[in-house]
């Protein structure tokens, strides 16, 4: 028998002393999936369940984590039988009821990430502590969710990305316990290059302004690789700091660069900012070598666009949803959300309140809250009424493969919402890709850990 030594928590004991049982020979019955299904990391025993979420509140993309909040709210009522039931009419297939999850009634924790990667490991860590949180979710920055995703990992608890766009969160540092909704900078580069390559030739000589950390390394990466495949040099690559709010330093060299395209690998306040000021420095004005100098952005959101008023008009870039797409699911999820709040959702809201519908979906058809079965039920599950069309969540990387949207500013708004035109759905099957090329392993999933 082995001997639960004072101040040695069970997950220490799992890692440690079962090593020795299982070297012994013996096959303790707590290796049956029914006892380790009562031995996993906050095992809801009562009649509600506990989602923790995690929003940069605070920050640089303090906007998308209060829409995200909205989104988790929503959602979470629409699982508990609440309101007019939202995508939980079109999902197909779905496992979903409107009587909670398992029959237990969701509730919520919060956690303010304030857009940084320690804040939100440290707020999650609580959440799974103190708060008995069974999936954390949210983020609006691929730091967080690559911060998050390892601790989701180490403790056994699913983490249920909100918007990441790095490559990296499903490339080298994926893990088996975190999933991925939203799309990547590789399918965004896929994606604009050929509106790029017909809008602006393909002749052009690009400087590049990038947030310095994960999602803006693999944007600029990605979107280097694809223009510069179409012929387009790269005079310049800069890194900004993270909520730098004054970019005045790092747009002047651009003037003098020999450069005719800007490309803003910023989100949220950055890229109203950094966007903002350009064309106060007559960047949209101005000609060089023989061209009108051009702006691209390519990833950004309704809510950025707004932000950015009339500097947005005309502007490319990508996104992974917007309200105003025709299908069934978009429709129902934009209703719901105009009548709950006055206002169309953004692209995070909707990846939000989609992971939270995804997560609770498996939980129903794996029958159990076991990780490792609700892992199972998500991975290589294809599913559609969503919004991006018919989608996969891909075994391999736990990305979702489904279309992509290419947007652009839209010249003439008819009201403070319409702010982007879709110029083009780009289907699943284009931005496809083999998920070796980032490397990566997703790690173990049986048997589950046990928290702290």
């Amino acid at each position: 028998m082995t001997i639960l030594k004072s101040g040695m928590s069970r997950r220490r004991l799992l890692q440690t002393g079962m090593a020795g049982i299982i070297g012994s020979g013996v096959a303790p019955m707590m290796f049956t999936k029914g006892a380790w299904a009562q031995e996993f990391c906050n095992n809801p025993t009562g009649d509600t369940v506990t989602l923790g979420l995690n929003l940069p509140l605070t920050g640089a993309y303090a906007e998308e984590g209060a829409d995200e909040q909205k989104a988790y709210e929503l959602a979470i009522a629409h699982l508990n039988g609440e309101g007019d039931g939202g995508l939980l009419n079109v999902l197909t297939p779905s496992a979903l009821t409107g009587n909670g999850i398992l029959g237990k009634k969701v509730g919520y924790v919060t956690s303010d990430s304030q857009t940084k990667s320690d804040v939100a490991r440290a707020g999650a860590t609580r959440m799974i502590e103190r708060d008995g949180a069974i999936m954390i979710t949210g983020g609006s920055s691929s730091g967080e969710a690559v911060a998050v995703q390892g601790l989701c990992q180490e403790m056994g608890v699913i983490f249920m990305a909100g918007l990441t766009h790095s490559n990296d969160t499903t490339g080298k540092d994926k893990r088996r316990y975190g999933f991925r909704h939203f799309f990547n900078a590789y399918q965004s580069g896929t994606a604009l290059g050929p509106v790029l390559s017909n809008a602006y030739g393909n002749d052009r000589r690009a400087y590049h302004l990038t947030a310095d950390y994960t999602w803006g390394w693999t944007q600029e990466e990605s979107i280097k690789n694809t223009t510069e495949a179409l012929g387009w040099d790269t005079v310049e690559a800069v890194r900004t700091p993270l909520g730098a709010g004054d970019f005045s330093q790092f747009l002047t060299p651009v003037l003098n660069s020999g450069a005719d395209v800007l490309i803003l690998n910023h989100y949220g306040n950055d890229m109203v900012n950094s966007l903002t000021q350009a064309v106060q420095f007559g960047m949209r004005d101005r000609q060089a070598n023989g061209k009108d100098f051009q702006i691209v952005v390519p990833l950004f959101s309704e809510l950025m666009a707004k932000g950015a008023g009339e500097n947005i008009k005309g502007i490319f870039g990508t996104s992974n949803w917007h309200w105003n797409l025709q299908d069934p699911g978009s429709i129902a999820f934009t209703k719901s959300f105009g009548a709950a709040y006055g206002s169309p959702p953004s692209q995070a809201a909707h990846t939000c309140y989609v992971q939270t519908l995804l997560y609770a979906d498996a939980v129903e058809r794996a029958g159990t809250f076991y990780p490792p079965e609700v892992i199972k039920a998500l991975e290589g599950h294809e599913f559609d009424g969503m919004g991006n069309g018919r989608t996969l969540y891909r075994a391999e990387d736990h990305q979702c493969m489904k279309s992509v949207l290419v947007v652009q500013g839209n010249d003439a708004p008819t009201s403070e919402y319409d702010v982007l035109n879709v110029v083009e759905e780009v289907d699943a099957a284009t931005v496809d890709y083999d998920p070796s090329i980032f490397g990566g392993e997703l790690g173990p999933a049986e048997p589950a850990p046990v928290c702290a």
